[in-house]
């Protein structure tokens, strides 16, 4: 049995959280390079290096790259061998993302209630935490800032296993044109397949904290993934919906079983703010 001290996953967690709504990932940041080079369209090719520049500014003077500090998701992956001590993890991790959204000065965006009482709780709590149980010793800590533009052109839906891979592009790109600009692309496009109604979505979430641009591991899916990526980008809509080929700058499928009725579709989208990270204790 390991020990892990609740102080110090607090410790590690607020930093980052620090950091991220101020920078972006570094690999984004390269994608966003080479579409300049790549792209025709000149005022595709003026915003993306706006975009930089504000890259630039958020990281040199510690400012937010946007507005929306998004809502705080934490994918927790928690080894059965480890005994948390002095403290709750849930806690702990609400706790970090007050302190942090008060001394940086981000913007809260969180209400207490959904429709009745939309009251703002002023310090972004409480953060989303979904927790699973794996075999081993380690503590892993999957976060997101998660904007509220590109959460809200997302998309799930109950397809008939007969829709098949035809089926699942039509929705994806559907969802996309949908979108528009008010997604903020160019978007990092996560989409999960399978499982049932709710994990199809926590899928699909999944997807966008994994390692940036990287392959699905089965070759079927990753195949798949390009195919999505350059059907997106042939649809013109481009940076900030105003024309270009840098519509997205990558597409990430998850997958899992699922009921032989059904074929369950999420697509989650993500902005240019890609602002994820993982720690590891």
């Amino acid at each position: 049995m390991r020990t892990i001290d609740i102080k110090e996953v607090k410790k590690q967690v607020k930093a980052k959280l620090a950091d991220l709504g101020t920078q972006t990932d570094s690999k984004v940041e390269q994608a966003i390079k080479k579409a300049v080079s790549d792209e025709t369209n000149e005022l595709a090719k003026d915003i993306l290096k706006t975009l930089l520049e504000n890259y630039k500014i958020g990281r040199d003077k510690c400012l937010p790259i946007c507005q929306d500090t998004g809502t705080v998701v934490f994918f927790v992956e928690l080894g059965e061998e480890i005994c948390l001590q002095n403290g709750s993890l849930t806690d702990a991790l609400n706790e970090a993302v007050s302190e942090v959204w008060q001394e940086q000065y981000f913007r809260a965006s969180i209400l207490k209630d959904p429709l009745f009482d939309r009251v703002n709780t002023k310090d972004n709590t409480p953060a989303i935490i979904h927790t699973e149980l794996f075999k081993g010793d380690k503590l892993t800590i999957r976060m997101a800032l998660k904007g509220g533009g590109a959460e809200n052109m997302s998309a799930l839906k109950m397809l008939k296993p007969s829709d098949g891979k035809d089926g699942i592009k039509a929705f994806v790109l559907d969802t996309i044109i949908q979108a528009g600009g008010n997604a903020c692309p160019p978007l990092i496009v996560g989409i999960g397949i399978g499982g049932n109604f709710e994990t199809c979505a926590l899928l699909a979430k999944k997807a966008l904290l994994r390692e940036f641009k990287s392959p699905h591991p089965e070759r079927a899916w990753a195949l798949l993934e390009e195919e999505l990526l350059q059907a997106i980008n042939q649809t013109n809509i481009g940076p900030q919906g105003l024309g270009g080929a840098t519509t997205a700058l990558a597409v990430q499928i998850e997958t899992a079983p699922c009921h032989l009725a059904s074929l369950p579709v999420a697509v989650n989208l993500n902005c240019h703010a890609h602002r994820h990270c993982v720690i590891t204790f």
